[in-house]
């Protein structure tokens, strides 16, 4: 590496990522509305969350407190502002806005809510960066509409988009539109767990796998390119992006079939970011699903809004890589489908770690697309532990991290990546997506929470915390 001091622009953001259903809890409060992941409960690495159909007694679900963000978030923005964040990622609970997903009018209670939360921001000099979608969709819309299997759906997204957007118009500049919709695979298998975040839908609740996922894909990135023009129509000084989940995947062995391989697994999620970035639905992607008989809801005038409603940066989260081969049959896959890398380690929960990984990635995003990049989500999920004298020592956080953004800084100078920011996931302790766990902690922010629901949410500043804060200083100069 080749970099002096100052690698980084002075410009470059620090902060982290945080969504809704995982830390604001109060959800029941002041109007808000039933959340698809409001139905879901606690699993663990080696047992899926269990999703209910209505509320049921006796079960916990982890959404419905959070870490109590909802009214605790004066104090957690001052921690975080204490450690030096110009940014932080949020997302608008669309429940929250419209209670039923179709209400004829928003909960103003919502409304308030956010835009308090944005102001709180901006009188700490940390530029809120919103996502409008982070897996929070209305059981309303689920019910009455079929979720994204409709393009109803798509209609009442962008009403709920339109109304954000003149709500916080002149105070919010960074959007995104979606977060990890990609991790749906029409012609591969559904990950229930994924489905589930995504649209709100279980794989059993699918009359057509196929063509339904393909249908739920494609209505969500129309969604996407008209909710792009939409917010710069609403200001024109909005840039808009779409946050994606990306897995790079190396071939096992240089075999030029596993290379093949590995070629066809990594652009199985593309087809949306190629849609968005490059202002048409893949004409690949249609062939594809012709030669499947995949029927996907494809109309040639939404080219007009995909052409329309081209993305101004793309936000990147990354966690970790995976292999393929061209003879994979009956191994055991990792997290996202492929295979272990026998040459990495792996997380207290099966994610490999790979810093070099997210070099490449980088380096192919920029390529391909030729638009500015934010690391949106990247962090370490561990079980930290409290110290007698209340402390909560992280090494192994701080080591993923160094390596993690050495590999950023990589990327910036020697391979010319025009990376804007660098946000981790999450800052402050909160419920896992994935699991519904406490235990798996992300944050430089200790929430004194467990998995039971027991505990005082009290927040503690980890050694992280001190670290990260020493890097935002010197703008990533010094990650000693």
């Amino acid at each position: 590496m080749t970099m002096g001091r100052s690698a980084l622009p002075s410009s470059f953001l620090w902060g982290g990522s945080i969504a809704a259903h995982q830390c604001e809890g109060a959800w029941d409060e002041d109007g808000k509305g039933l959340s698809a992941m409001d139905l879901v409960g606690v699993g663990d690495a080696a047992r899926p969350r269990p999703i209910s159909r209505d509320l049921e007694d006796g079960v916990r679900y982890p959404s419905h407190t959070g870490i109590d963000f909802y009214h605790r978030y004066p104090g957690d923005v001052a921690l975080l502002a204490e450690m030096g964040a110009s940014a932080l990622r949020i997302s608008v609970d669309w429940s929250r806005i419209f209670p039923n997903g179709d209400d004829e009018r928003p909960n103003e209670a919502g409304l308030r809510h956010y835009s308090n939360l944005v102001d709180e921001l901006l009188s700490h000099g940390i530029e809120p960066i919103v996502t409008l979608y982070h897996f929070e969709i209305p059981v309303g819309v689920v019910r009455r509409y079929g979720s994204w299997l409709s393009r109803k759906t798509v209609d009442l997204y962008l009403r709920f988009v339109d109304v954000v957007a003149r709500l916080l118009r002149g105070r919010v500049h960074l959007w995104a539109t979606f977060n990890e919709m990609n991790h749906i695979d029409p012609a591969g298998e559904a990950s229930d767990t994924f489905l589930y975040m995504i649209s709100g839908l279980t794989a059993a609740e699918l009359a057509d796998p196929a063509s339904d996922l393909a249908k739920i894909g494609y209505n969500m990135t129309l969604a996407s390119a008209r909710a792009a023009r939409l917010l710069r129509e609403v200001d024109a000084a909005n840039q808009v992006g779409c946050v994606f989940g990306f897995t790079p995947v190396y071939p096992r062995t240089c075999r030029p079939e596993d290379a093949t391989a590995a070629l066809r697994h990594a652009n199985r999620d593309l087809y949306q970011a190629d849609a968005l970035c490059r202002g048409s639905f893949p004409r690949h992607r249609l062939r594809e699903y012709r030669r499947l008989g995949i029927e996907c809801g494809y109309e040639q005038a939404d080219e007009r809004d995909f052409s329309s409603g081209r993305l101004d940066w793309i936000g990147v989260n990354y966690y970790s890589s995976e292999v393929a081969a061209a003879d994979a049959t009956g191994e055991e896959g990792s997290f996202f489908g492929g295979l272990r890398n026998p040459y990495l380690r792996q997380s207290e929960w099966g994610w490999t770690i790979d810093p070099e990984g997210l070099r490449y990635l980088l380096v192919f995003v920029s390529r391909r697309y030729d638009l500015p990049v934010i690391v949106t989500e990247n962090g370490l999920g561990a079980e930290d532990v409290v110290e007698p004298d209340g402390s909560v020592r992280d090494p192994y956080r701080i080591d993923y991290l160094r390596e993690h953004i050495r590999a950023v800084k990589e990327a910036v100078v020697d391979d010319d990546v025009d990376c804007r920011g660098y946000l981790t996931w999450a800052p402050i302790d909160l419920v896992s997506a994935t699991t519904g766990e406490m235990r798996k902690r992300y944050g430089f922010i200790h929430v004194d929470k467990s998995d039971d629901g027991s505990g005082s949410l009290r927040r503690t500043r980890k050694d992280s915390f001190y670290w990260f804060k020493k890097v935002i200083q010197m703008n990533g100069d010094d990650l000693s």
